[in-house]
């Protein structure tokens, strides 16, 4: 019986027997064969791997060193230099092609559209950042210009983004609180908002420094650590930030902005407790204002492909509550809060204070983050929408130079926002040059159409960046669909969003990334080793719990263990190796269905190991391998492994385990390692060919 399920299992695996060399296909021209001998990895590299690379002398000192300054002795040629040149100003390369015909006017018309929204957008997000709303104005500007310069994303909005905002918002009263005493002069108070602008600055110099610094290190890959659940929990529970910060400025309300863990329940609490004090005023104009906010966006959505640009619903909403406010004077007879007089031209530079930035760093860095990880996601899907790539080292540094030297202008970080990148696209933007478009229309506002806004009511500012929001809330929409195709990323999503919600967006973000890391470290730990049987008349190694129809030789074993092998899994492996092998004092105790024979049957003889799973080995899985080599050799197991791809192989060689097996027990596939292990199981029997599929 034992004898048969070996000829039959051989049956599927052997076409012929071979009984001398002569018999035997060419090695050399396999796809011409039908029949070949068993491959060893050694075997596979002197026929196909190639000739031997040339040795190449040692460097004396420092190798890297000489490779870096080979590196940049070669950039300083002339194609050199011009590639390295193009790679940091993008126009170079896509202002030679550009099609003025057919693009021009998309990109005017997108550019002047995102310009007229980014002037009412600005100055309300820059009541988030705790500054005056001017200062909004100039971060619509600065940013766009030097995006367009050095960015590769073609449809991607910078500006103003409201998550970026908040955050900044709550450094800024950390560092600069509002005083006790609670009622100042105008003299204390333009002290105030001067101290306030500087800080904000100083956070958007900080922010930018770090992902300059980001850059010189080529750490670019590090967006892919802010997963897709993490950074929409993190957008959304923000949008509910914003609008519980704006309840009192919607309802005439001049508390003290809470800061801190828990701020938004501290918010909500004062605010129900100053309720009785409010301006029926200004509570009209933001039910006013949000009653024709919210429809525009809702008909800007549903008729997106049949109106020609969007409806610039911010625009007519700040028209008419300036004109209202004017004619009915409603900041003097109601004590409406406005925005006031904008100056016009731009700020002189000023470096922000050194002093400020040890302090700010900690909170730039989860800044630079989501700047960044927002930015490069954006950038990605249009890119991949476009048929076009992004260089994601080279978005590092368009951030970067961005908010460091737009810092020196007072302005507050800046990103890419969903909202304006939408509209840019729906509005038929095709490269950076709208961009452009758009600070023309932000650059008339700052020196000619300012005095125009100083009867605009910041209630409507709150409202639109209620408004705003709406993107981020309905991105909850997608939570049952995540919870169908992965209750684990659903498990990531709704934690991060609680920490952001009930701590604040920079500790929800460390919480959302540490979760979101920790289960992919778990995910690693929670694999199961696969006993792997041949499917009847093929070649194929399936695992033994698929199917009944699968061949199983008594003394062969094949196991497949599919996760990186490393210091975090390297006990799990020795366990189940234990448990299936029947090793130590685990492989005493009764194991299930289907993992190791009963007493009487044939134990086992030879293991394959199947690595293929395996992408990589850190030094502690490397000894652990080796050392089952040695376990395995004392129990009389022959030990095969197969697929073991270049890298886990020389991490294996380099930890000793030739020095336990020999070239001649590593193959290239199952295929070729069991049909060895049937050969040892048969030594009398004739020579086994496998087929060449």
């Amino acid at each position: 019986m034992l004898q048969g399920a070996k000829d039959k299992m051989s049956g599927s695996l052997v076409s012929r027997t071979c009984s001398g060399p002569e018999e035997v296909s060419d090695l050399k021209s396999p796809l011409s064969s039908r029949f070949r001998e068993p491959l060893t990895h050694a075997r596979f590299q002197e026929l196909y791997g190639g000739a031997e690379e040339p040795e190449v002398p040692a460097e004396p000192r420092l190798p890297w060193l000489c490779g870096l300054w080979r590196r940049r002795a070669g950039c300083c040629s002339g194609p050199g230099a011009w590639r390295v040149l193009q790679a940091r100003l993008p126009p170079l390369r896509w202002l030679p092609h550009y099609r003025w015909r057919a693009w021009l006017l998309g990109d005017a018309v997108a550019g002047v559209t995102v310009g007229v929204v980014h002037v009412p957008q600005g100055m309300a997000f820059a009541l988030l950042t705790s500054v005056p709303p001017v200062f909004g104005l100039y971060t619509s500007f600065f940013p766009v210009l030097i995006y367009s310069l050095l960015g590769t994303g073609r449809h991607l909005s910078t500006g103003t983004f409201a998550v970026l905002s908040l955050m900044t918002g709550s450094v800024v009263e950390r560092l600069v609180p509002d005083p006790l005493a609670g009622n100042l002069s105008e003299i204390e108070r333009e002290q105030l908002e001067a101290r306030r602008v500087g800080a904000a600055a100083a956070v958007a110099f900080g922010s930018g420094a770090l992902m300059l610094a980001m850059f010189a290190l080529q750490l670019g890959v590090l967006s892919t650590f802010l997963s897709e659940p993490v950074v929409k929990a993190l957008t959304s529970g923000a949008a509910l930030h914003v609008l519980v910060s704006q309840l009192p400025s919607l309802l005439g309300l001049s508390l003290p902005r809470q800061i801190g863990c828990f701020s938004l329940f501290k918010t909500l609490a004062a605010v129900l407790t100053a309720l009785a004090r409010s301006s029926p005023a200004e509570l009209t104009i933001s039910a006013l204002s949000l009653a024709l906010l919210v429809p525009v966006k809702e008909l800007n959505v549903r008729f997106r492909d049949r109106l020609p640009t969007p409806i610039p619903g911010e625009v007519v909403m700040v028209l008419l509550a300036s004109v209202l406010c004017f004619a009915s004077s409603l900041d003097t007879r109601y004590n409406v809060q406005v925005v006031g007089v904008l100056p016009g031209g731009f700020p002189q530079p000023l470096f922000p204070s050194l002093d400020e930035l040890p302090r700010i760093l900690a909170d730039s860095l989860p800044i630079a983050l989501v700047t960044f990880a927002v930015s490069t996601s954006l950038a990605s899907i249009y890119a991949d929408k476009y048929s076009y790539t992004i260089d994601p080292n080279q978005e590092l540094f368009a951030h970067g130079v961005s908010n460091l030297i737009s810092s020196l202008f007072s302005c507050f970080p800046n990103s890419a926002t969903l909202a304006t990148t939408s509209l840019l696209v729906d509005a038929g933007g095709n490269t950076q040059l709208a961009g452009l478009f758009s600070c023309i229309v932000v650059l008339a506002v700052l020196l000619w159409l300012g005095p125009f806004f100083y009867y605009l009511p910041k209630a409507v500012l709150a409202c639109i960046n209620i408004s705003s929001m709406r993107q981020m809330f309905f991105q909850m929409q997608e939570l049952p669909q995540l919870w169908h195709i992965s209750r684990v990323d659903f498990a990531v999503w709704m934690v991060t969003w609680v920490a952001v919600v009930t701590l604040n967006v920079d500790l929800g973000l460390a919480v959302g990334v540490v979760v979101s890391m920790m289960t992919v470290v778990c995910r690693t730990q929670r694999v199961q080793c696969l006993a792997l049987g041949l499917a009847e008349g093929t070649e194929l190694y399936r695992p033994l719990r698929e199917s009944h129809k699968l061949l199983q030789v008594p003394g062969l074993c094949i196991l497949s263990y599919p996760t990186p092998l490393y210091f975090a899994t390297r006990g799990q492996f020795r366990h189940i190796l234990e448990w299936r092998l029947g090793l130590g004092e685990r492989g005493k105790q009764s194991p299930k269905l289907g993992s190791l024979p009963d007493k009487g049957v044939e134990p086992i003889r030879v293991v394959v190991l199947d690595f293929s799973g395996i992408s990589f080995v850190d030094a502690a899985g490397a000894r652990e391998v080796v050392q089952l080599t040695r376990r395995c050799q004392d129990a009389g197991i022959c030990l095969l492994l197969a697929q073991c791809n270049a890298l886990v192989l020389e991490t294996l060689t380099r930890a000793g385990l030739l020095e336990r097996m020999t070239p001649e027990q590593l193959f290239v596939s199952v295929q070729d390692a069991a049909a060895h292990a049937l050969e040892r199981l048969k030594p009398t029997g004739p020579k086994i060919c496998t087929v060449w599929v």
